[in-house]
């Protein structure tokens, strides 16, 4: 086997186990054997602890050392983690991107706010985490938010970030029974962004990122709590 071939291997062994540990298939804090797991996905282990080595340096799966690797835990720490330094990372990204963003800027953003909105229009009882249709609208609208930021890295880092709450939104959204609400939480945002509203953009950033702490761990709401 070529390098290539076992870099192709490790790639898509990756892409599944990542589709199953977001999708809840595999479960927070459940242990990836390496024997278990290439048999599970049909590859061998050399390409398997690559694509676990590659997912754990993504957040999404521990190593423990020669026993193997685990689905990443999650708890309240973790997503206030995740919540604070998105949030960070996102303000300075709207900020670049309403500084620097023109009219197509502008047009991607009505065009996937329009298309998230048809979507939850059309699927009033289907739309949340884990509808695949769902899930790229709404990444693609966020996305979209912080695309003229000028910063491939920032984007990813900023999109990373996106992924690893992704197990806490399907959470979230399992209890979210209004879709009017959802919209217009999504309305807004564009709304500032197009207006060049920084601050306020900013803020009402803030605030969507941290909604998903708050209605996860009602509790403790507040990420430095």
């Amino acid at each position: 086997m070529t390098h290539e071939d076992a870099d192709t291997l490790a790639d898509r062994a990756a892409q599944r186990i990542e589709a199953d540990i977001l999708a809840g298939a595999l479960a927070p804090d459940s242990r990836l054997g390496i024997a278990e797991t290439a048999a599970r996905y049909g590859v061998g282990a050399t390409p398997l602890r690559e694509a676990l080595s590659r997912l754990a340096a993504r957040g999404l799966v521990n190593a423990i050392g020669k026993r193997g690797f685990r689905v990443q835990s999650i708890s309240r720490q973790d997503l206030a983690d995740i919540v604070r330094i998105r949030s960070v990372l996102e303000r300075e990204a709207i900020r670049l991107s309403l500084l620097a963003g023109d009219g197509a800027w502008e047009g991607a953003i009505v065009g996937a706010l329009h298309q998230l909105k048809r979507y939850i229009a059309e699927n009033p009882k289907g739309f949340g985490e884990g509808e695949p249709a769902f899930d790229a609208l709404h990444k693609r609208f966020h996305g979209s938010l912080l695309a003229a930021c000028g910063s491939p890295r920032l984007i990813a880092a900023c999109a990373r970030l996106y992924d690893e709450a992704y197990r806490y939104r399907r959470l979230m959204m399992a209890a979210f029974t209004n879709p009017g609400e959802f919209v217009k939480s999504h309305e807004i945002l564009a709304e500032a962004a197009i207006e060049r509203a920084t601050e306020r953009a900013q803020a009402l950033a803030e605030a969507h990122i941290a909604s998903t702490l708050a209605l996860v761990y009602p509790e403790a709401a507040s990420p430095d709590a």
